[in-house]
């Protein structure tokens, strides 16, 4: 008899937070790592959210509510969607979840059986890539251009379209690269859709970043399109916009209610519910006035930090990066680098075994943690299968301005540092830390 089921190892996990012992290794051994790798708002939950929290903690709002997610609730997302998408909404066809994670797994739960196929952007979301096997299903990455500004073609969306397609992910503006595209483009990529794929076949549209936009860009989405309502799920949440990563609440509006019904049968098998306070903040964040200058400051913030940050950025010898349109992430090029260094000679020299455990960009990675305590995401952390050859880092931006130029000069050191990337080849700590 065996301990595991099979599927147990065939989920993967969210390389932000597994470089955790890492950075406490350093820390440890060397001092104060510069942490550019997690995608968190370094603001505060603006204040009249963190009132009405406090206030229905002292009404005792703090017991079982509606595993769907509270009406008052509903109903508030229901109508701002409604707004922004051009959409009638019914609050029956929202479900509240503990955060943005649970539905996208739970999607391809719902939707998919062994076979079916699975498209996802890559790079994007791990979470996405992650859940596809652990289900039984086909992992097709949707490979984003950096020569289209990290976006895809509807031509090359149309060759990987099958029958066995059952679930399609887009996410903008997207994590990693801060990818935004227009309303033509979406109304491309939908007519693609509406073209190729029965009504049976879902899009589900994360949206999470939806309100993080630069240089006075709108964000669309697909479901807005003539056609794509019927089809698409609406995902986002809280935690971004609100800078509200620890509240864990997210949404997503489904196609039909009996869809909606079905995924709150799960949220009573697997969370029972939301907390209810934590509900009513989010209403208030929704329906409360200060709440757009909160996010509107925030957002000014993330696009100056952009500006300053890309600049430097693209002065270092090796990189090369693009300008995101959204999200607070920097996702460069260090082809350069990894030439330039020898990473990817080291790399090509490894064994079959070593090769599959890392990356060009991953030994980078870990190189500018243990020898220049600046700790970012390499490609792979976004999706891998696929992305031998493609050589990104990802920056997070959600940092002070002063660290993120502290962070850029350790970078910009590390690419010179020829005698330290000999020395780690040698040493390897990075296989030496759990």
């Amino acid at each position: 008899m065996r301990l595991y089921a099979d599927r147990t190892f065939c989920i993967d996990t969210e390389n932000a937070f597994k470089i955790g012992p890492h950075i406490e290794t350093v820390e440890h051994e060397s001092g104060t790592v510069i942490k550019l790798n997690l995608g968190e708002p370094d603001f505060s939950v603006p204040t009249h959210i963190k009132d009405e929290i406090k206030r229905q903690l002292d009404l005792d709002n703090t017991h079982y509510c509606d595993p769907k997610g509270l009406l008052t609730l509903r109903v508030a997302i229901s109508k701002q969607i409604s707004e922004t998408r051009g959409l009638e909404v019914d609050p029956e066809r929202v479900v509240v979840f503990p955060g943005g994670k649970p539905p996208i797994g739970l999607a391809q739960q719902v939707y998919c059986g062994p076979g079916d196929e699975v498209i996802y952007p890559s790079p994007g979301f791990p979470i996405y890539e992650s859940f596809v096997r652990y289900v039984g299903a086909v992992p097709v990455p949707l490979h984003l251009d950096e020569n289209y500004n990290f976006a895809f073609t509807p031509e090359y969306l149309s060759k990987l379209i099958t029958p066995q397609t059952k679930l399609i992910y887009l996410n903008f503006p997207s994590n990693p690269t801060g990818g935004v595209v227009s309303t033509k483009q979406l109304e491309d990529i939908a007519q693609v859709i509406l073209d190729l794929c029965p009504e049976e076949v879902r899009v589900y549209s994360d949206e999470i970043y939806e309100n993080i936009v630069f240089d006075d860009q709108t964000h669309s989405s697909i479901a807005s399109i003539p056609g794509m309502e019927s089809r698409t799920i609406i995902a986002s949440g809280f935690s971004k916009t609100y800078a509200w990563t620890g509240g864990r609440i997210g949404y997503a509006i489904f196609p039909t209610e009996e869809e909606a019904n079905v995924f709150k049968n799960l949220n009573i098998n697997y969370f029972s519910c939301v907390a209810p306070y934590n509900q009513e903040g989010a209403r208030v964040a929704l329906e409360s006035h200060l709440s757009e200058k909160s996010i509107s400051n925030m957002v000014a913030k993330f696009q100056e930090r952009r500006d300053v940050i890309l600049k430097k950025l693209n002065n270092i010898t090796g990189i090369s990066c693009e300008k995101p349109g959204g999200a607070f992430y920097l996702f460069p090029n260090i082809s350069g680098i990894c030439v330039n260094l020898g990473i990817v000679d080291y790399y090509a020299k490894l064994s079959t075994t070593e090769r599959a455990k890392t990356s060009p960009s991953g030994l980078f990675q870990m190189f500018a943690l243990y020898h220049h305590n600046v700790a970012v995401l390499d490609r792979q952390s976004f999706g891998k299968i696929g992305s031998e050859d493609q050589h990104y880092i990802r920056l997070s931006i959600a940092s002070d301005l002063q660290l993120l130029e502290d962070g850029v000069r350790h970078l910009s050191d590390a690419v010179q540092d020829y005698s330290g990337i000999d020395k780690f080849f040698e040493t390897r700590p990075d296989l030496n830390s759990s």
